[in-house]
């Protein structure tokens, strides 16, 4: 039984990553901004804790909650989708809850999960984040801020060698979910289940890997 942190998790991608990974028979450590009402998360059978990443307080309480204890898989799932607009002040915030937050939170509990067996830590991206399949512009907030978080994620790949981390950054697929849409091409629990055969299959010989739900390689 592997221990999975996933933040992020009281709707869509990361709710439907919770209650597979505990259906498995897995101990889940969930987070959501208010604990309170996530009674469909709750009933995952998950450990609640309340977690705001863009929040330097609710992070550091966030880092002493976890204390020691080994960490199997951490999957930072938890971002936004960024609107557009004028205002720098947004664009900043979308950075820092999907680049600068979960790059913290990474290296805030490096010590955790190279003390457990699998030693894997996961950040959900987005093919919106690859430069090199950018065709159709647009989305200018979002896009930087998955690319940046892609950037960042191969710098701690390389940093965490020595600690025998595995890090990867994954794209879920276009999924039926509140950012997604009712019209997008997959669901939940499809894409659930494949990006958790993808973190199962994933060697440390892969650490950097930028893939999609079904273990497709991306460009970059």
């Amino acid at each position: 039984m592997a221990t999975v942190l996933i933040t992020g998790a009281n709707r869509g991608i990361g709710l439907e990553l919770a209650k597979q990974y505990a259906a498995a028979g897995h101990e889940v450590i969930a987070t959501a901004r208010n604990v309170d009402a996530a009674d469909e998360l709750a009933a995952t059978g998950a450990k609640l804790l309340p977690l705001n990443v863009a929040d330097d307080a609710s992070r550091d309480a966030f880092v002493a909650a976890i204390g020691d204890q080994p960490i199997d898989v951490f999957i930072n799932n938890a971002g936004i989708g960024g609107a557009e607009g004028d205002d720098p002040e947004g664009w900043l915030n979308t950075l820092m809850v999907n680049t600068v937050a979960p790059s913290m939170l990474a290296q805030a509990l490096k010590a955790n999960v190279a003390s457990s067996e699998q030693k894997k830590l996961i950040a959900m991206s987005s093919t919106l984040g690859s430069i090199a399949m950018n065709d159709s512009g647009g989305m200018m907030r979002y896009r930087s801020s998955k690319a940046a978080l892609n950037a960042a994620w191969q710098s701690l790949a390389i940093d965490m060698r020595d600690d025998g981390i595995t890090v990867a950054t994954l794209h879920p697929g276009w999924v039926q979910t509140d950012m997604g849409g009712p019209n997008a091409s997959i669901t939940t629990p499809e894409s659930a289940s494949g990006l958790i055969q993808v973190i199962d299959a994933l060697t440390f010989d892969e650490t950097g890997a930028f893939k999609d739900y079904t273990g497709k390689a991306l460009p970059w």
